[in-house]
């Protein structure tokens, strides 16, 4: 009888271990957008897997998901110079929600994620796509 409680000690014990070791990356995020955020701000994905990434347009116009290439940030609003420095972008109608794919970049580190429609930046629609080592 004295075995399970040791069994499930040891189970435990495993699990917090592996959720620790995962680094808080995922393939399958899903991002609410709102007016005028991304929620959540800062999301971690592994360098160079396909994304899966839902996308919900809570807010009363249409938003986009744009993230920079590496090293690429915006000026004081995103425009037209701003369009060759794009990794990856998706737009979103207001009130839908879209299922998009990417993969993500190769190169680990911090990349700046913005809404494109005018204005939206300025409003404080900003966030931050982190890339980790898988």
């Amino acid at each position: 009888m004295k075995k399970f409680p040791v069994l499930m000690v040891l189970v435990l014990a495993m699990s917090l271990i592996l959720t620790a070791c995962g680094g808080g990356s995922t393939t399958t995020p899903k991002v609410d957008m709102v007016d005028f955020a991304f929620e959540p701000t800062d999301l971690t994905v592994p360098a160079g897997q396909e994304i899966t990434m839902t996308l919900v347009n809570n807010g009363a116009v249409e938003h986009e998901y744009v993230i920079m290439k590496f090293g690429q940030t915006i000026g004081d609003d995103f425009g037209d110079e701003d369009e060759e420095n794009i990794y990856w972008e998706a737009e979103v109608k207001p009130g839908q929600t879209d299922t998009v794919t990417f993969t993500a970049p190769t190169e680990p580190g911090e990349y700046q994620v913005v809404c494109g429609i005018e204005g939206h930046f300025k409003a404080g629609m900003e966030a931050k796509l982190i890339v980790v080592a898988p």
